[in-house]
């Protein structure tokens, strides 16, 4: 007899241990094993890197003071960081529920009651008093895990605590790049706006001179509409760029989450270092095990993976168990005298035998919505892989157009130069001299939006190989 109960605790030990879920299997990335080779581009970046992108600190990736401060405000005010925050620790909570769901609720039960009840002929007063105390402990409604249900609902709430966990990674680093992106956005406007107000100054200026050429009977009315025309143009634009640039100022405030500090480090001119200017870009395969919203997506993955296991649960019968131990008396005296003892013990056995349809219909349902993440998955690393190799194939074309305004802008300003120069000796007018100055402006701001545009290529590049999480640089 002892033989058989032990045999029989072993085996009710061994299938709580087990769970019907099927066997989790990553499914194929469906990328490629090398960057995609852009027009321009020298050689193939796809390489293993000492330290890959995303161990990268945004401290030493960002190396403007003043951006480094905006970005250190955003991570600790921005309210879209704090929700992310929040969601983590709500799913660990409901984990911690479920994994609770495995042990035994134990309840500690005492009740009194003193009751008189009536009898015989009304009027005579007859009838009786009396007690009962009771002082237990008992287990309600215990699932007995035979098949695995409630583990796999536990694991399916840690893996989605996971994805929450991952969640919040992604969400600050995409923080992180957009303060960046909106600081650069903020000092591109503020240049171009400078820019803006001198070719309107020097829109002004020929205008006056058109007018008086005009009046002298110089210059016909035609010239004068087109002074105006230009001159308007120019106004329309400064006052667009006064609009962007209020704007781009109030969604740096948004990220922030705050006023900005009046003790920030004060904002620098231009500085095209203001960032790293090489990233390693690694191996596709990297994308795998260091992008948070791949890993996030292979968490939800697994969590449907082992909701499986509970929908395959729901076939075989579920048992519960409900106990008590204790003491009862008549008389609180006697409560914990010999022979108060008490005890009761309930065991349950439901199988839905005629519910199987419904059960069927879950499970198909469950197993529909793994095929769903599981194509999430695949779309999430496809569009990582995307937003890498864009960025990795614009920086050839970044750069060659960086140069060919760079150059323009240097032919540009020696054209101004001789222009000023003839007119000076009496060659040129002053109308020949605006109108050289309002070129040399025109190319000023396309070299300026070419500046800047390499910028935002390496921080897309950054955000897009996984980097933003980490404060300082991991060393390998």
């Amino acid at each position: 007899m002892k033989k058989t109960v032990f045999i029989l605790t072993l085996g009710a030990v061994v299938l709580a241990g087990c769970t019907l879920a099927p066997r989790y299997k990553r499914p194929a990335a469906a990328i490629a094993p090398t960057w995609p080779q852009a027009p321009g581009q020298s050689g193939n970046p796809a390489k293993a890197a000492a330290v890959p992108a995303a161990d990268v600190g945004w401290r030493e990736f960002f190396r403007d003071p003043r951006l480094r401060a905006l970005i250190g405000l955003a991570l600790t005010n921005n309210p879209d960081l704090r929700v992310a925050m929040l969601n983590v620790e709500q799913a660990r909570d409901l984990y911690h529920v479920q994994r609770n769901a495995l042990i035994p609720t134990v309840n500690v039960d005492a009740n009194g009651t003193r009751q008189r009840i009536a009898y015989g002929f009304a009027g005579k007063g007859e009838g009786t008093t009396y007690s009962q105390y009771n002082v237990g402990l008992g287990v309600a409604a215990y699932e007995l895990d035979l098949f695995g249900r409630v583990r796999s609902l536990k694991r399916q709430a840690l893996e989605t605590y996971f994805a929450s966990a991952e969640a919040r990674r992604s969400a600050q680093i995409a923080l992180v790049a957009e303060v960046g992106a909106a600081y650069l956005t903020e000092r591109e406007l503020t240049e171009q706006l400078a820019v803006a107000q001198q070719t309107f100054k020097s829109a002004q200026q020929a205008y006056e001179l058109t007018q008086e050429s005009y009046e002298a009977g110089v210059r016909s009315r035609l010239d004068l509409n087109a002074a105006e025309i230009q001159t308007q143009t120019a106004r329309a634009a400064v006052a667009g760029y006064e609009q962007l640039l209020a704007q781009a100022r109030d969604y740096l405030v948004l990220l922030v989450g705050r006023p900005l500090p009046a003790d920030l480090p004060p904002p620098r001119p231009f500085n095209p270092r203001i960032c790293l200017s090489s990233i390693p870009a690694g191996l596709p395969s990297d994308l795998l095990e260091r992008r948070p919203d791949i890993l996030a997506a292979e968490h939800q993955l697994k969590a449907a993976n082992a909701n499986i296991g509970a929908a395959r649960a729901a076939f075989f019968p579920t048992i519960t168990l409900t106990g008590s131990a204790g003491t009862a008396s008549t008389t609180l005296e006697g409560l914990f005298a010999p022979g108060s003892q008490t005890w009761g013990f309930s065991p349950q056995l439901v199988w839905p035998i005629f519910a199987a349809g419904t059960a069927w219909n879950e499970l198909k349902a469950v197993e529909a919505g793994k095929m769903i993440e599981a194509a999430n998955y695949q779309k999430t690393i496809q569009t990582a892989f995307r937003e890498a190799a864009d960025s990795l194939a614009a920086q050839a074309a970044v750069r060659t157009q960086l140069a060919a305004n760079q150059a323009l802008f240097k032919a540009d300003r020696q054209n101004y130069q001789l222009a000023l120069a003839r007119f000076h000796n009496g060659v040129d007018s002053a109308l020949d001299v605006l109108a050289a100055r309002q070129t040399l402006d025109t190319a000023r701001q396309n070299l300026i939006q070419s500046q800047y545009s390499r910028l935002f290529n390496l921080i897309n590049l950054y955000q897009a190989l996984g980097g933003g999480w980490r404060e300082e640089t991991s060393r390998q």
